[in-house]
């Protein structure tokens, strides 16, 4: 682990390891993360990868934990060895446009996951309760409202976050035991014969930029903040075991996800093209509780995604332009309300069907990575980032691959269309 996060050559050799409970303990932004990645967009990603392709792209939660820690990992470095989070860091190394664009980049990415977030809630709505989606979305909205306007904000989103992970894990893989588990050989040869087949490269962006986003990290470094984080956490183990706790978290959902859709819907030959069919690959085995079972899947997704992630287009775009980040401040509050009305006018006007929405907001956030990743790759090699620490040599190679992966594969996509 010290070779990972690099040691320092003064006073990081005393620091003493925490134990277990007491990493635990310090786990708190790696949730949050967890609850923002994990959306409509990622169910409908994952269960597209699963019912298009079966197992064949099973090998995808390889680079998802690989990118999903080296992200992590070096942006809280970065952010405790300056003493700034990321976008504060881009700012003093590289100046004032630069921070502004990646900010304003995060912030698009952001609010395109809101349009699918709330298209998301309000299809969980209806599957629960038969309401339309549109007056589903608003009800969850008006939740998210009182959340944003009250006290102790970050321990809401944080344990609100963890109640909707908890059960998120549970409906998959109920769902995965009740229809008789994966084949091993299948899931097996998934994982270890890498390759696209025909047509899967768009939906494989989209589960990349989605469950693997540098933009994560870089929000991570502002929940830190809200966590009160020092750098000691850096090499005590404490933020390790939170960048582990939000990968794991993210890989055990998206997994089951991708499982139940090359179990259920694959053989069948079906496609993902609404909420309903998302339920419908889970009637074998649930019969008349699918639908409860999906929208309470749906809108876990969506309520946690909706709650972190407007906070964190509104802090990463303050972030930018040197505004208050601060999560209770009055300009991220309004921020967010903005960007809910925003997301609303875009989702209730969009001809398409939510889950076509939810796919297109999900392939739209891939904007992110290629963006801060250039400049969180920069800075993790620069001297004086590292000065007075060992350089974390293998930490870097892993940033510097990890961010030419994700460029290449948007590199790739884009020239698709082109």
């Amino acid at each position: 682990m010290e070779h990972v996060v690099g040691t320092m050559t003064n006073g990081a050799a005393g620091i003493k390891k925490l134990s277990f409970l007491e990493m635990v303990k310090r786990i708190g932004p790696g949730i949050v993360l967890t609850g923002v990645v994990i959306g409509p967009g990622a169910i409908t990603t994952a269960a597209m990868l699963g019912a298009s392709y079966g197992y064949q792209l099973l090998w995808l939660l390889i680079p998802v934990i690989f990118m999903g820690i080296s992200f992590t990992l070096t942006t809280f470095r970065i952010a405790m060895l300056t003493g700034k989070p990321i976008i504060h860091a881009i700012r003093h190394f590289y100046g004032k446009w630069a921070a502004g664009f990646v900010g304003f980049c995060l912030f698009l990415a952001c609010l395109f996951f809101t349009l699918g977030n709330i298209s998301g809630s309000g299809a969980g709505m209806n599957l629960i309760f038969g309401i339309d989606w549109k007056l589903g979305a608003l009800i969850m909205i008006a939740i998210l409202l009182w959340l944003y306007f009250s006290k102790d904000t970050y321990s809401k989103v944080e344990k609100g976050i963890l109640i909707c992970i908890i059960g998120m894990i549970l409906a998959f893989y109920a769902t995965l035991i009740a229809s008789g588990g994966p084949d091993a050989g299948q899931t097996v040869h998934g994982l270890t014969h890498w390759g696209f087949p025909e047509g899967s490269f768009t939906t494989a962006l989209a589960f990349i930029s989605t469950h693997a986003a540098v933009t994560a990290g870089v929000y991570g470094t502002y929940l830190g903040a809200e966590k009160k984080w020092k750098k000691e956490d850096l090499f005590n183990g404490g933020m390790l075991a939170d960048a582990i706790a939000h990968v794991t978290s993210v890989v055990l959902i998206a997994g089951s996800i991708i499982l139940v859709g090359a179990i259920v819907l694959n053989p069948q030959g079906l496609q993902i093209r609404n909420a309903q069919q998302l339920a419908d690959m889970l009637t074998p085995f649930l019969g008349n509780a699918s639908d409860f079972v999906m929208g309470v899947a749906l809108l876990g997704a969506a309520f946690s995604s909706l709650l972190g992630n407007t906070q964190r287009g509104m802090v990463l775009l303050n972030a930018g332009f040197d505004w208050d980040v601060r999560l209770e401040s009055k300009i991220v509050r309004w921020g967010c309300v903005a960007c809910l009305i925003l997301g609303c006018i875009g989702s209730f006007f969009f001809q398409g069907s939510a889950t076509q929405l939810i796919f297109i907001a999900n392939l739209a956030t891939a904007i992110g990575t290629p963006v801060a990743g250039f400049f969180i790759t920069l800075m993790i090699w620069r001297k004086d980032v590292n000065a007075g620490y060992k350089a974390p040599r293998t930490l870097q190679i892993c940033m510097t691959i990890s961010y030419l992966f994700a460029l290449g594969m948007t590199i790739l996509t884009v020239s698709k269309f082109m």
